[in-house]
């Protein structure tokens, strides 16, 4: 993971002005639809995808290890079995997210990411009557997870 991602202790912490209810949780019923399988295919191309961007020196080497936590997480997201939380405890994700340094230009990497992955959602049984709330979920999940104000070039 390259420095230029991390935050120094001395960085002042930026507070989102929506919160962390910006983020309406998607539907709960798409780990009915998709199956953990699909979903863990998911978050595997989404990681791939991120290895290839601009903030890939913000994950780890090992992708694939990297995408089954994040795959946890969605999994219970999305109303199947609480996995992440009995794995690794309460998310926190804002909390777990911290030492990196998380702009509003690298939170859009991340997102256009995402996105990329989910214009096959077909590839992953995700129903297009409950995309737009999956990507809303993103958008102001994402939002919450900025915790620096200062551009990438500062």
């Amino acid at each position: 993971m390259s420095s230029e991602f991390f935050r120094d202790k001395f960085d002042p912490i930026h507070v989102p002005e929506e919160g962390p209810g910006a983020a309406e949780a998607p539907y709960r019923g798409l780990y009915q639809i998709m199956g953990e399988d699909n979903i863990k295919a998911m978050l595997r191309d989404f990681y791939l995808k991120l290895g290839e961007s601009r903030i890939a020196g913000m994950f780890p080497k090992d992708l694939i290890s990297a995408s089954e936590k994040s795959a946890m997480f969605f999994i219970g997201l999305l109303g199947g079995p609480p996995i992440y939380h009995e794995t690794f405890g309460p998310p926190r994700m804002r909390a777990r997210h911290m030492p990196f340094k998380i702009t509003g230009e690298f939170r859009e990497v991340w997102l256009s990411c995402f996105f990329a992955v989910l214009e096959e959602s077909e590839k992953y049984q995700i129903p297009p009557e409950h995309l737009p709330s999956l990507k809303a979920f993103l958008e102001g999940f994402s939002s919450w997870m900025v915790n620096s104000a200062q551009s990438s070039e500062d």
